[in-house]
């Protein structure tokens, strides 16, 4: 039979605002919107990433059941929910005069969202920089403890999210180990990064080989690759058994110079992905590779 890829859309992120791209869907409807463009384009899971009504980021869960809920109401696409958040609007704390760090209150307010099925986990501490600030990751051993608690209670599958080997050999196969998420697991693993992510890795074969190697057992895995190493890394994961994620948080642009929109990156991935021979899962194939819950057929 012919492999089935996930393809995951990540629209927004918690870090690029419209005045780095016009393209960028911050809006609950302009979300909703895009998703459903690129989930008509092939994509079968969304990253979503709430804004505030001015375009900031925030974990407001009225905020996510709202964007939820409209890109539902259109799709049966995989709604993943953040529990990152992002490096403006509600999250960050000013600790000192050079150090912030994103609110954790505020960060795990992304599970209550009505409607999340998936929702990240962040299984390591991380510090990212950005315009000259640094913003503390904090996920310690004892909150990545509680968040797949706290996802088991509600039914919502960890997507563990890791940028070097040893996020991958200490929280994720510890926690998964003891039972705290169910295989098949959902592991994104996150190249191109280490500019703006202490700790974090640049794509080469050699690194992803590396960290696909080490992943524990039962794990079902994509890359996301960030800005220039998009396009290479999720195709080199393609080739080595893994699914693909796209889209303007990882990478605002479609080639150098040029601004992408969400449904060129999905549309590109498409093609990539049929011409290396494989076919698009569907969202209910999708779900039925993650371990997921089936939605009720949608209404014609």
């Amino acid at each position: 039979m012919t492999r089935k890829v996930i393809l995951t859309v990540a629209p927004t992120g918690g870090m690029a605002t419209k005045a780095q791209s016009p393209h960028l869907p911050v809006t609950p409807q302009e979300i909703a919107d895009d998703v459903a463009r690129c989930w008509e384009a092939g994509a079968s899971v969304v990253a979503v990433h709430a804004r505030r009504a001015d375009g900031l980021a925030t974990c407001d869960p009225d905020v996510y059941s709202q964007i939820n809920g409209l890109i539902r109401e259109r799709t049966d696409i995989v709604i993943n929910n953040s529990t990152g958040g992002g490096i403006h609007g509600d999250l960050p704390i000013r600790l000192y005069d050079e150090l912030w760090e994103l609110d954790w209150n505020e960060r795990i307010k992304g599970i209550e969202g009505v409607g999340c099925e998936m929702a990240t986990l962040d299984s390591h501490t991380i510090t990212a920089t950005f315009e000259g600030r640094e913003h503390l990751v904090t996920t310690t051993p004892a909150r990545s403890r509680w968040l797949a608690e706290q996802m088991a209670k509600r039914g919502i599958k960890p997507e563990w999210e890791v940028f070097n080997l040893g996020h991958i050999l200490s929280d994720f196969t510890t926690l998964t180990a003891e039972g705290l998420d169910r295989a098949p697991y959902y592991c994104n693993i996150v190249l191109g990064g280490h500019r703006a992510f202490q700790g974090a890795l640049p794509y080469t074969p050699k690194i992803l080989q590396m960290l696909v190697e080490h992943l524990p057992e039962g794990t079902v895995w994509g890359v996301s690759g960030i800005g220039p190493t998009q396009l290479p890394a999720t195709t080199h994961g393609l080739l080595l058994g893994g699914h693909m994620r796209v889209g303007l948080e990882d990478n605002l642009y479609y080639s150098k110079g040029r601004l992408a929109t969400n449904l060129e990156l999905v549309e590109r991935a498409v093609r990539i992905i049929i011409e290396l021979g494989y076919e698009l899962a569907t969202p209910r194939e999708a779900r039925d590779m993650l371990g997921l819950r089936q939605l009720a057929p949608m209404s014609a």
